[in-house]
């Protein structure tokens, strides 16, 4: 599992503090994994002063990771730092048919928030970007970015398109409703915090369709965090 989620803690001063992170790359069991983090909080600015050398405890992987769909066109959405969660897999999918199409839609707040598109594009998938403020690809959120590749012709309802999808919750729900209306398929990863990993504390939880016409709630680190866009109750997150 790949793009699993892990958990990572570490003493750095602060016993008690971790962050489930998806890896961006690794290179086999054992050998090492690369994480990308955006400085907000206790842990990652505490982090920004690990040197060569200093260890951390991982716990992982957890839960599931992305299906490869039988599509012949992926677009891997993502919003702030989602990215981390899509490269393994465009590559992935690439690997087994090198002749489908993936594009790599990435939407931000500015041009600085943007980040390593250049791996994306190195492994062969087209790059969109759009920004809140202009600066860079679309004005507009990345919902309005796949509006404009719907326009363009690139994607068509219910195409053998599929999305992949990982951002803050609320942009992963607008992308989940814009697949659901195309008839597009669309997998969310919810990077929800983990403190057990094993499923017993339930802190992961999220709200997912059941059998009987409500909701119930799943474990986003067994069940998870990859989840059908169409069967999260978005409403009832936050």
């Amino acid at each position: 599992r790949p793009l699993a989620v892990y958990d990572t803690f570490g003493s750095l001063d602060a016993p008690t503090c971790w962050l489930p992170l998806t890896p961006a790359a690794h290179a086999g069991p054992l050998r090492y994994a690369d994480f990308v983090y955006a400085v907000a909080g206790k842990f990652t600015t505490a982090a920004t002063h690990l040197q060569a050398g200093d260890k951390l405890m991982v716990w992982g992987p957890l839960g599931n990771g992305f299906d490869l769909p039988e599509a012949d066109h992926l677009l891997l959405v993502a919003g702030g730092i989602g990215q981390t969660a899509l490269l393994m897999l465009g590559r992935a999918w690439l690997a087994a048919a090198p002749s489908r199409r993936a594009s790599f839609c990435w939407g931000a707040r500015n041009a600085k928030l943007f980040g390593h598109a250049e791996d994306f594009r190195t492994a062969g998938m087209a790059v969109e970007l759009a920004t809140l403020d202009g600066s860079a690809g679309v004005r507009g959120t990345v919902v309005d970015l796949l509006d404009t590749l719907e326009k363009r012709g690139e994607i068509a309802a219910g195409s053998r398109t599929a999305i992949a999808c990982c951002g803050p919750e609320a942009m992963m729900a607008a992308v989940a409703q814009w697949s659901a209306l195309r008839h597009l398929g669309c997998q969310v990863s919810l990077e929800t915090p983990m403190a057990c990993g094993i499923g017993i504390c339930f802190s992961c939880v999220a709200p997912v369709a059941d059998q009987h016409g409500g909701w119930d709630y799943r474990r986003t680190c067994l069940e998870g965090p990859v989840f059908d866009g169409a069967s999260i109750a978005w409403e009832a997150i936050g």
